[in-house]
């Protein structure tokens, strides 16, 4: 199988595509990766459940100490001028009254129809915890996945129907893997990007749903982000 991008790589990507001016929640795991991945010179404001608005990635120099301010997945951030901070519960208002653009979140399971399961797998040691998803899922103007094509046991996370408990129903606009860009549409899951050197059939392969690639797609790119 083709090499697919590394986690790194999927946040870069999925950055490019976040217009200027907007909203932008993003959840614990591979979603908080996007902050350092950020385009350069476009305005983005990130917004975190736990009461921030305006975070950037921590910024050594402007004297915020690191269990001062941390974002949902309790990692230190910083602000940016006219940032602000404020009650989870205001924070939960922005978010049930759809004034976020988009929401960036973990998946275990995509389903074909947009339903999103991110909250609890089967024979876990930890209590499930769904945290603030739920409200994401249901109150954000687009939802945005982000995974792996596969789980650790191959498995395919895009699949026909869920079968782990669901986050939201319908909620997926996108699907951001280390293999494609999918877009969910009235149509089935649309392939808008994939690696170059995997085929639509060894994709297909890798997927538990139908996939149909779309008229004009593109190679899946992201420049090397190992550090050096």
């Amino acid at each position: 199988m083709a090499d697919g991008l590394t986690r790194n790589q999927m946040a870069w990507r999925l950055g490019r595509d976040i217009a200027e001016g907007s909203y932008v929640n993003l959840g614990v795991g591979i979603p908080l990766l996007v902050l350092d991945h950020a385009p350069g010179g476009r305005e983005i404001i990130f917004h975190s459940e736990n009461g921030v608005l305006g975070m950037k990635p921590k910024d050594e120099t402007d004297g915020i100490l690191p269990d001062d301010l941390t974002n949902a997945g309790k990692q230190p951030v910083s602000l940016v001028p006219g940032a602000a901070m404020f009650h989870h519960a205001d924070s939960f208002i922005m978010i049930r009254g759809g004034h976020v653009d988009i929401a960036v979140l973990g998946a275990y399971q995509v389903a074909e129809n947009g339903d999103l399961a991110n909250w609890r797998l089967p024979g876990s040691p930890t209590a499930p915890a769904v945290g603030g998803a739920m409200d994401l899922a249901a109150g954000a103007r687009n939802v945005w996945a982000i995974c792996e094509h596969t789980g650790r046991d191959g498995a395919p996370k895009i699949v026909r129907e869920c079968t782990l408990p669901l986050t939201g129903p319908g909620s997926v606009n996108r699907i951001y893997t280390d293999l494609a860009i999918i877009d969910v549409t009235p149509d089935g899951l649309v392939v808008r990007e994939k690696i170059e050197t995997l085929s639509l059939e060894d994709l297909q392969a890798l997927s538990g749903a139908p996939l149909t690639l779309a008229n004009g797609w593109r190679p899946l790119e992201a420049p090397d982000l190992t550090p050096h």
